[in-house]
Parts: C-alpha cells; structure tokens; sequence
C-alpha cells in the first residue's frame, strides 16, 4: 500500500484559498477514483471535488467552514501499488451512499451576497432490487443544489426515479419525493386533540458557503455605503392593461409577460439622462466607472440564497428579448446552471418580492453599484384623479442609492423619469 496526498487544487481566478462547505466522505471509507469527496467554495464559485484516485481515506483536512490555501493538504488515501495484491472493489459506506454521486466539478460566480453553484453532474446508474423497491448504485445525476438539500432532508437519491435526461433527477422530481417521505405516517397511537405543547432547545447552524459569502458581501455593502432610501408609488393601470394585452395574443403555453422587462426597458431610457445611477466605484482607485451599456442585474431567489444573474445591454434589446433572457437568466441561476459571466458586471439591480412584494421595502445595494431598485406589489385601490376618486392599480417603487455619488435630487428626479415612462408606458418604446 502507498499514501497518496491529495492537495487543495487552483481553483483559477486567482484564488489563494478556498472554503471547506462539506465533506462527503469521512476517515476510513474506501472510494473510487472521480467519487465526489468535498464541495469547497471561493469567493467567486462552489465546486465539488472529485477523488483523483482509488483507496482509503486516512485523514482529511478541515471542517465545515475551515478555510484551507490552495496547494495545502486536503486529503490523504491510502492506495494500491502494481506490487500489492488485488483486493476485491469495496462497496461505499452507507453515509458516502447517501451524500453525492460522482462527478466532475464545474463552478459558477457569486455578486452581491450571492454565489453560484457548480453545473450539474454526470453519470448513468444501474438498477437492484433493495428492501422491496427500486434503487440504483453508480452515479447518480443530479444538480450540486439538489444534492445539498437531499442531504438536509436525509433523502437517497439512489432511490428517487429521475425524470430528466438520461435519468438526471430533476427539481421537481426531488420535490415529489420529499412531499413523499414527508407524508404522514398511520398513528399507532391516539393524537392529543387539544392542548399547547412546550418547544424546547435550540440548533446551531454554522454559516459556510453561499450563505456565509451572501453575509459578508451585505455587511460590507451596509458598512461602507451610505445608502439614500427613495419611495415613490406609480400608477400601473395602463400598464398592466397593456402587459394583459400583449400576454392576450401570445400563443398557447408562451410563458406570459411580467412587469420586470416593461421596468428593464424604462431604465434603459431613463438611465440615459442619470449616468451616475449606471456606474460602478472602484474603490481602491477611488474612481467612479460610468458605464454606458445598461447591464440589468435580476435579484433571484435560489434553494441556496439570492443571486444577482445579469441580462447583458438591456437597452439594444426588444422587450420580448428582455422577457426571454430575464426568465433564461433567472432560472439557470435557481438551478445552479448559470455561468460565472451570467454573475457578474450588472451595472444597476432590480429587486422583486413578487406577490410578497408588500408595500414598501428597503433594498441593498449590490456593490459596487450605484443604485437598486425595489418593485413591491401592485393592488387595486380607491384614489383620487382629477377631484374624483376612483380604483387605480397602483405599486410603489423602493430605490436605494450610493449618496456618496448620487445626490438625493438627482436620485428623486431618475425615479419620477422611470415613473413617467411606467404610467404612460407606450413612451417607453417611442424612439428619444
């Protein structure tokens, strides 16, 4: 047998150390060369470690949350030589069993207390019978956020029938299983009726990963802007008949229109006039970068925390494209499939609560940006218009920005501008 020392890799993009998120082996279990063994995170991507080769884990390094320098030890196995004798192929401990198949890594970007997840991973499985039902032993493919949250719920995905391509195990084939093994049980024993029941103790939950970059990332954009709160409602009436108009004509099973790329497209308009609304502060520079093309950034709730997916030159886009590639972006970033570019380099951020968007809210500002723009919902409700009352669909737009470069005139006057083109909304598409 020989020892084989398995180093922190370089991970690129400068990274000089990365984050140990999780550990899918432990000391004393027998893997197989590519068997996922961590997933470790930098400050830019989540990746999961693939074993370089076959043998017995002896030591690892690092436990969830340690920091380890790339080119430190990570991992040490113990291995067979050409002079030893072949042992049969061990079979994985229950626990490796049940954490992630095999896979290569892949990584994706984070911005703004946001970080992305790795690409989905790849692999076929077999199938045997087990304890009366269906389970599968070889890899298993799923995506790096289905994996975790399997885990977490104590899910095997060996045993969940995957509906994806070539058998992947999808979100919603996840989702199934859990309602599955969350459905209750027959009572062996008559339930109390009535009555309040004490909750005692307490959890601790360590801060690693996504969660722990999406902490940092806020506290530093808190501490070190001033941020300058702006409200102001906008009348949506002839808005949303014109969204309910076009989503009208729109072919069978054509995902509909929201009020997200009417807002994009008035801000590429608008932000003409405001460059200052339209930049980035380096700080170390001390320079402020005015950016002409209007990089949108998207605020997306993930099963791993918000991410910030960017839709490249909003303003040289039709609205249907700006609908389309909002809705692309988006949705690789709730599945972990979006790439480090598509996280990257937005230039102002839009922010919705959707149907929880409540009635005013105070949103942060994604450094190193100047401004965010918060939409909560839109309700019907009685106002008056030309010394008479009547029903309105209104929504308030919440804005936060940089006051150290944008003065609170200048941030009042580029909400009225957007409020503007939003209740007269075909000024957004008249040429200027």
């Amino acid at each position: 047998m020989t020892r084989y020392v398995f180093k922190m890799p370089d991970l690129g993009e400068g990274t000089v150390e990365a984050e140990v998120v999780a550990w899918h082996v432990k000391v004393g279990d027998l893997v197989t060369e590519e068997t996922v063994i961590a997933e470790v995170m930098t400050e830019k991507a989540a990746v999961e470690v693939p074993s370089p080769v076959a043998g017995r884990v002896v030591s690892i390094t690092g436990a969830p949350g340690d920091m380890v320098r790339v080119g430190a030890e990570l991992i040490v196995f113990e291995t067979e030589t050409a002079d030893d004798e072949p042992a049969p192929a061990p079979a994985l401990s229950a626990d490796a069993a049940r954490g992630p198949a095999n896979a290569a890594p892949a990584a994706g970007q984070s911005s703004a207390g946001i970080a992305a997840k790795a690409v989905e991973n790849m692999g076929a499985g077999n199938a045997q019978a087990a304890t009366g039902a269906a389970k599968r032993h070889g890899r298993v493919m799923a995506s790096p956020a289905t994996r975790r949250r399997a885990r977490e719920a104590g899910i095997d995905l060996a045993e969940v029938e995957g509906s994806g391509p070539s058998g992947r195990i999808t979100r919603q084939d996840f989702e199934t299983a859990l309602v599955g093994a969350a459905s209750p049980k027959a009572p062996t024993a008559p339930a109390q009726s009535a009555g309040l029941v004490k909750r005692c103790g307490s959890e601790e939950v360590k801060v690693i990963g996504v969660r722990r970059v999406i902490a940092n990332r806020m506290t530093e954009a808190k501490r070190n802007i001033p941020h300058f709160a702006y409200v102001e409602e906008v009348d949506v009436t002839e808005l949303e008949s014109l969204r309910q108009h076009l989503n009208d004509r729109l072919p069978a099973g054509a995902v509909s229109l929201t009020f997200l790329p009417f807002i994009g497209a008035a801000l590429a308009r608008v932000l003409v006039d405001f460059p200052q609304c339209n930049a980035h502060y380096d700080a170390e520079r001390n320079v402020l970068i005015r950016h002409h093309g209007v990089h949108l950034g998207v605020a997306t709730q993930t099963p791993d925390g918000l991410k910030v997916p960017v839709v490249r030159h909003a303003e040289a886009r039709s609205l249907w494209d700006l609908a389309a590639e909002i809705r692309r972006v988006s949705e690789a970033a709730r599945v972990g499939k979006a790439a480090r570019e598509e996280l990257t380099g937005s230039t102002i951020t839009v922010t919705s609560l959707g149907k929880q968007g409540g009635i005013v809210s105070t949103p942060i500002i994604n450094a190193p940006e100047m401004a965010v723009i918060g939409v909560n919902k839109a309700v019907e409700r009685p106002v008056v218009v030309n010394g008479a009352i009547t029903v309105r669909r209104m929504m308030n737009l919440s804005s936060s920005f940089d006051h150290r470069y944008v003065d609170g005139y200048d941030a009042a006057a580029m909400i009225q501008a957007l409020k503007d083109l939003l209740e007269h909304p075909a000024t957004i598409f008249i040429p200027g």
